[in-house]
């Protein structure tokens, strides 16, 4: 394989997994910091006639997407025959319509900054609520890994006879999937959230939770008080401490000891960001998803 990855920053060991399973060359990406906060990519290997894939872990995005924008740019410059994007984490997508005056659909322009630097992108279960794909949005190639086969198989080896519990009403599809992989039933609570930290959510169905361990699924934990609402109807309910898995595991401030201090079972996410959680790899369907792009890329310059 003639590709040669690099990892931005907080990336570095997604990188060397994905590298495992393909077989391509590690390039090393240096990134220098101005005493002004400006940035200065120094891509250490020559790229020329190279495929370049960027590995990068956008949590806290705000501080990670001009690093990423300007090394695939550089790369580009360089000489580079085709620049990837794998970014497990998708950020900018929940700001997917006009919520209030004077508001723009900012999931829209982040798309138009990463489209106009690379060839296709990578990425893990991004949150398309109000989208149907990718293509709504970016004008590269995308591929999107599905997270619920890997969860589904989870449960089933660590969970006894589970029940699935989705906190909200969105999505309600992707859970049945999970639901279908593990071979358990599942419901949908309902959520009303009245800002970014108070959410009050339904009390689930008791005959679907007799005798079984409630599992919460979610793709997106940040704040945690959709889960902690959650796990505080299932406990005020008599229900067993659920277990509480997320896709991506962002946790922001305190979230993460919130969450433990609700008496939640216990918390698991997939390894898309980096925490303390994670238990769930999803290195070997991304290193499917990075192989076929590198091969229609390919493809398509031959043909």
């Amino acid at each position: 394989m003639n590709a040669i990855m690099m990892a931005l920053p907080g990336a570095e060991t997604l990188a060397a997994g994905l590298r495992g399973h393909l077989g391509c060359e590690a390039g090393e990406l240096l990134l220098h910091r101005f005493p002004d906060g400006e940035t200065c990519p120094r891509l250490a290997r020559a790229v020329a006639g190279r495929d370049v894939v960027l590995v990068a872990a956008l949590d806290q995005p705000d501080s990670k997407i001009m690093a990423l924008y300007l090394s695939a740019c550089v790369a580009r410059e360089l000489g580079a025959r085709s620049v990837g994007l794998v970014v497990p984490y998708l950020p900018y997508m929940r700001q997917d319509a006009v919520f209030a005056p004077g508001q723009g659909v900012t999931s829209r322009h982040v798309a138009r900054l990463l489209s106009g630097c690379c060839d296709w992108l990578v990425t893990v279960d991004p949150h398309l609520h109000r989208y149907h794909n990718l293509s709504e949005l970016y004008e590269i190639a995308t591929e999107v890994v599905p997270a619920a086969p890997l969860i589904a198989r989870w449960i089933g080896a660590n969970v006894a006879r589970p029940v699935l519990v989705r906190p909200d009403q969105e999505s309600e599809q992707w859970v049945a999937q999970v639901a279908a992989g593990a071979g358990c039933p599942y419901t949908v609570l309902s959520k009303v959230r009245s800002g970014d930290r108070e959410v009050a959510v339904s009390l689930p169905d008791a005959a679907q939770l007799a005798g079984r361990t409630p599992v919460l699924v979610d793709d997106i934990v940040s704040t945690a008080r959709t889960m902690i609402a959650a796990v505080e109807r299932l406990k005020a309910g008599g229900f067993a401490a659920p277990v509480c898995i997320g896709v991506h595991a962002l946790f922001a401030g305190a979230a993460y000891a919130e969450l433990q201090a609700a008496c939640a079972g216990r918390i698991v996410s997939c390894d898309t960001v980096a925490h303390a959680s994670n238990q769930i790899g999803v290195g070997a369907p991304l290193a499917t998803a990075v192989r076929h792009m590198l091969g229609l890329s390919r493809a398509l310059r031959s043909a």
